[in-house]
């Protein structure tokens, strides 16, 4: 809860930024597609809570929805706020349900102040975990991870696990998931201290830089001498079209980002997968966390009790300052990351 100078404080400059889309771009974004306004916090009526944003999400995904494309979820609108996840703490109630100073996490509009009725938060307990979880591990990208690696991939004990975006906020948690379930696991990644994170922290059995090996499907070879069981895909492109040549039957493929397509302005045109599919009796699907949310409860009791007892490791990567959550989103794509990527915009 604010103390009363800190309330004061606020009050007295009573301002809110937030981030709109200012155009759709063509290919790679940049600064030109964000705008940044300044407008009054928002007053409260019976039934809401005013959130003050702690911690900003930033995730690939949010490109698909810059573009007006028909696509799993509704684009921006041109001149409106981002929607993303956020972590924040209620600064004032006018709803039973929440009182002030509880933290939350939801899916709201990238600002420093939100206004919601409490149907799209939920409760965030800081004595179970850093509230920052909320946003990865213990959320949607640690339940991202969880669905489809064990609804589609279905892992077994010996299998060879190949996961693509590997040093990622869902990548390092599909690995990691993959090694508990007794997985030889092998990680693509775009630089060598990424590779090096996943084996010597993570325990990945092997880690391919797929920006510098000579051949990738060689190295890929190598790496799973047995084939390719299940492939966990987040990146698609050349990449993914290395791993498939080597899948063995009834193999499964998840499909869950195709991060090397969202700034192309024409799609690629690569191999086609359906033969193989065909020979080796293997199975390709395309998912969304959402496709799962009856099983949202199972999932993070799972990953509570994993991260509670060391199992699963998490890194975070944290940009300071409500004013550089454009650049943090726009370094998705350059792959300035290892873990989740977040935005710190308040002190807890």
């Amino acid at each position: 809860m604010m103390y009363f100078n800190e309330w004061s404080d606020w009050m007295s400059k009573n301002v809110n930024r937030k981030i709109l889309l200012a155009s759709r771009p063509n290919g790679m974004p940049d600064a030109s597609n964000f705008d940044i306004i300044e407008s009054n916090i928002p007053e409260i009526s019976e039934g809401e809570v005013l959130i003050r944003t702690i911690y900003l999400s930033v995730d690939p995904y949010m490109r698909g929805r810059m573009s007006d494309a028909k696509s799993y979820a509704k684009p921006y609108e041109v001149g409106e706020p981002f929607i993303g996840g956020m972590v924040g703490e209620i600064v004032e109630s006018k709803n039973p349900r929440f009182q002030e100073g509880q933290y939350v996490e939801g899916r709201l509009e990238w600002a420093e102040y939100n206004v919601s009725d409490g149907s799209t938060i939920r409760k965030v307990n800081p004595e179970l975990a850093p509230i920052t979880t909320a946003l990865h591990v213990l959320g949607m990208p640690g339940l991202t991870a969880y669905f489809g690696l064990m609804f589609i991939g279905q892992p077994k004990e010996g299998e060879t696990v190949v996961v693509s975006g590997a040093s990622g906020a869902v990548g390092t948690i599909v690995g990691q998931i993959a090694k508990l379930k007794g997985c030889r696991v092998v990680g693509i990644a775009g630089a060598d201290d990424k590779c090096r994170f996943l084996t010597e922290e993570l325990g990945f059995d092997a880690a391919i830089n797929y920006k510098t090996v000579e051949n990738l499907r060689k190295a890929l070879k190598e790496a799973c001498p047995s084939g390719v069981d299940v492939y966990f895909d987040n990146v698609g492109g050349k990449v993914s079209d290395a791993v498939m040549t080597l899948i063995n039957f009834q193999s499964r493929i998840a499909i869950c980002g195709q991060i090397s397509q969202y700034n192309l302005e024409k799609p690629e045109i690569g191999p086609r997968v359906a033969g193989q599919l065909l020979t080796t009796s293997s199975l390709m699907k395309g998912f969304i966390v959402s496709d799962y949310a009856d099983h949202n409860k199972e999932g993070l009791i799972q990953l509570s009790q994993w991260v509670k007892e060391g199992k699963i490791q998490y890194r975070e990567n944290i940009v300071e300052g409500f004013e550089n959550t454009v650049e943090a989103f726009l370094g998705l794509f350059r792959g300035d990351n290892i873990g989740k990527q977040l935005v710190k915009v308040a002190e807890e």
